[in-house]
């Protein structure tokens, strides 16, 4: 079945009717802050559920039963972050970290994630000039639409610890900026094809490190 609305979205995802009253609940806030805020490109509203909700929960199911915590990077309007947050939102210990630099988009987040009722941190900040709290490591590191993989990796690679797992959403470009990124970076990956998207991958690595530590035991 393809999604093309909310129906068809309950149908194909299986989440239950709690997770989908809350995702109701963010169209209905993406809608009306739209407004006065560019949460996303206009063109794609009339298609939320497939081009944003569906290609976002896709990545609820390729992270491991015991990931808890989790960084979206560049979290703009909540695509992919606040989507899985809500599927995950019932996971002992789940906790979803949103960093995004845009200060009214920053507001956006945590009204959504009141709202929602989500186990959900909005860090406002430049990703290259954010640091974690703490000694623990992300389980899952993902991004929508923010940059090249290559790109991504620089400004995250102080946040991967030996178990973390990246999930970047891609589209057509996902085997070239695997290879490009492969000249600084070594990593395992795994290109996943995109239930939203025919001609998108979701690019799935472990393993980073850089290139210059390649004979490091």
């Amino acid at each position: 079945m393809q999604v093309i609305d909310a129906e068809s979205f309950f149908a194909v995802s299986s989440v239950s009717r709690e997770t989908m009253e809350r995702l109701r609940v963010y169209e209905a806030l993406v809608l009306k802050w739209q407004k006065s805020i560019n949460l996303v490109s206009a063109s794609t509203l009339p298609d939320i559920w497939a081009r944003h909700m569906w290609d976002s929960a896709q990545l609820a199911g390729l992270a491991p039963e015991n990931a808890t915590f989790w960084l979206d990077v560049g979290s703009g309007a909540g695509f992919p972050g606040l989507v899985v947050a809500a599927m995950l939102r019932n996971r002992p210990d789940f906790r979803m970290h949103l960093v995004e630099s845009d200060q009214r988009k920053g507001i956006f987040l945590r009204e959504a994630a009141r709202v929602m009722e989500l186990p959900v941190t909005v860090h406002t900040a430049r990703i290259e000039n954010w640091a974690l709290q703490g000694d623990r490591k992300p389980d899952i590191i993902s991004a929508r639409a923010l940059a090249s993989l290559g790109q991504l990796l620089t400004w995250t690679s102080a946040f991967w610890g030996k178990e973390t797992i990246g999930l970047f959403l891609k589209g057509q470009t996902a085997r070239d900026e695997l290879t490009q990124a492969q000249k600084d970076w070594i990593f395992e990956a795994e290109a996943i094809a995109s239930r939203s998207d025919g001609s998108g991958q979701v690019l799935k690595l472990w393993g980073l490190k850089h290139a210059d530590h390649r004979y490091e035991t």
